[in-house]
């Protein structure tokens, strides 16, 4: 796999986490940056000298939880298939209570996260608890399907879906139970942070910090470079230090910072005034004294799983992996694409057919709605939906301009007049989307990935923007999990772009999981 080298050295400008390249306005670059953080990217390289991480390991309860998944799985399905007339009820229960209780201890559901990481491991492979629980189920039904494929299983796939539902509700009451004495000693692993940096730098990392509440690092306090203004409200400046000082005069002033704030981690954002010789002898000082470390790196919109730290010739390098574009977890996210469209469409037909007589009947005009987008390449391509606007919404739409309440190619209202009033209520509910299974079946779009642009839209992309139509569109994605139509243009295009590089089979489940808790919720679908 091909890498790019990046010497630690020239990682001295500004500080964050953004799409690449950045958004057009300081506003739109903050704002996106913390949205970027909902994918659990990294901000800081581990210290190898504070803290060290608790390799993962079982926990008390992971014995007991895994065969409390496999007999809550296994028990139920042998009942179901045998109460419906399925053969070899007792076999076929079997296999899916071991793929159920491997699949969840292969994704870490038995064991705990890494100490003293933001997240821990089990974010970095999706949601926990009860969102967790969705995801794998998931995959089980995507794994079922390749299998009753493969080996030619008489078993009904209908049926099968159901015998195994009990097993998601069995894991997610488990799992609950077991993130309470977690969630207690959440605290008392919190990272008290001491913020060391020029201050544009200084401002950005601490707007991301204090952003977002779902991460180990509460920021106690600054101390800026130079004589520079902080931007920021409700943050203690202890100390500034001097733009070119004598040897070792960072060193009192950072440690003096640290002890009126009793924090327990510097984080160094390095600037043209702070890397190098310096940054090297603040270490020194810090560790013997038995100070945690850490720098935030400029490298952005990259995952963690794609960066390895390597060194050579006294340089500290970062290797970052290529993005998936092919190889098993292509064919795998393929599969499970359309495994997961079939059974969708199979197990939600009542509730398709329902809606298709609620459009019909409550205003003039088709039940679909159908329209050309551009899909993977800019191949354009027939997105079907359930209608939710009148008959003639095309025709409104360009007396309809002048008020367009979204930046960009896009066009959204919030109240647009065109929608009826089953339409709303399709649109909260994302329901208006579910005939795309059609085009996830047909391998037009994936089950998750970037919102699939009309031409007019594609066509008005600049080279950054392009890069969205690299993959497969999706039902859902990103921008579906965080916000929807609340976020602006370059919002979308930012969190769009971080799929796109970013992408792996285990993330896509993790989505589909907080898609359910997005469309539930029902913030940002107009």
């Amino acid at each position: 796999m091909g890498h790019v080298e990046i010497p630690d050295t020239d990682l001295s400008g500004p500080v964050g986490l953004r799409g690449a390249p950045r958004p057009r306005t300081a506003a739109s670059r903050n704002r996106t940056a913390a949205l970027e953080q909902l994918w659990r990217a990294p901000t800081a390289q581990r210290d190898p000298a504070g803290p060290v991480p608790v390799r993962r390991k079982a926990a008390g309860g992971a014995a007991l939880a895994a065969l409390t998944d496999l007999l809550g799985l296994t028990g139920p399905a042998w009942l179901l298939l045998r109460a419906g007339d399925q053969p070899r009820p007792a076999a076929a229960a079997a296999v899916a209570g071991l793929l159920w209780a491997g699949l969840r201890g292969a994704r870490g559901r038995y064991t705990d996260g890494l100490r003293g990481e933001p997240g821990g491991a089990n974010d970095a492979r999706g949601a926990v608890g009860t969102l967790g629980a969705v995801g794998d189920w998931l995959v089980l039904i995507g794994l079922l399907a390749v299998l009753h494929t493969a080996a030619g299983s008489p078993v009904d796939p209908a049926t099968a879906v159901v015998a195994v539902a009990p097993g998601l509700l069995v894991a997610a009451a488990v799992a609950g139970l077991r993130r309470w004495p977690r969630s207690a000693r959440r605290a008392d692993r919190n990272r008290r942070v001491l913020l060391v940096g020029e201050a544009e730098g200084v401002d950005r990392a601490a707007g991301l910090l204090t952003s977002r509440t779902d991460h180990d690092y509460t920021l106690v306090a600054a101390i800026p470079v130079g004589a520079a203004r902080l931007d920021l409200d409700g943050v203690q400046v202890p100390g500034r230090l001097a733009s070119c000082p004598a040897d070792d005069d960072d060193v009192p002033t950072v440690l003096g910072g640290v002890r009126s704030h009793a924090a327990d981690l510097v984080l160094v954002a390095p600037g043209p005034q702070l890397t190098g010789d310096r940054l090297r002898r603040l270490g020194w000082g810090l560790h013997d004294r038995g100070v945690a470390l850490s720098v935030l790196s400029e490298l952005s919109g990259v995952a963690a799983e794609r960066v390895r730290p390597a060194t050579a010739a006294g340089l500290t390098l970062l290797h970052v992996a290529p993005p998936l574009r092919g190889g098993p977890q292509a064919v795998a996210k393929n599969v499970l694409d359309r495994t997961g469209a079939l059974f969708g469409l199979l197990a939600l037909a009542p509730l398709l057919l329902a809606v298709a007589l609620s459009v019909r009947l409550s205003s003039r005009g088709p039940v679909f709605h159908r329209q050309v987008r551009q899909g993977q390449h800019n191949r354009p391509f027939t997105m079907w939906k359930f209608r939710t606007m009148v008959a003639d919404a095309e025709q409104l739409k360009p007396q309809l301009a002048v008020v367009n309440e979204v930046d960009g190619p896009l066009f959204k209202m919030r109240s647009d007049p065109r929608v009826t009033p089953v339409g709303r209520m399709l649109r909260r509910t994302s329901i208006d989307e579910l005939p795309q299974l059609v085009n996830v079946l047909l391998g037009h779009m994936s089950l998750v990935g970037p919102r699939p642009p009309l031409p007019e839209e594609a066509s008005r992309y600049d080279e950054r923007e392009h890069r969205r139509l690299a993959v497969k569109p999706g039902l859902t994605g990103l921008w579906q999990v965080s916000g929807r139509s609340d976020l602006s243009w370059q919002e979308t295009v930012s969190l769009d772009l971080w799929y796109v590089d970013n992408w792996s089979v285990a993330a896509d489940m993790g989505l589909l999981a907080r898609t359910v808790r997005a469309v539930t919720d029902g913030r940002g679908a107009y």
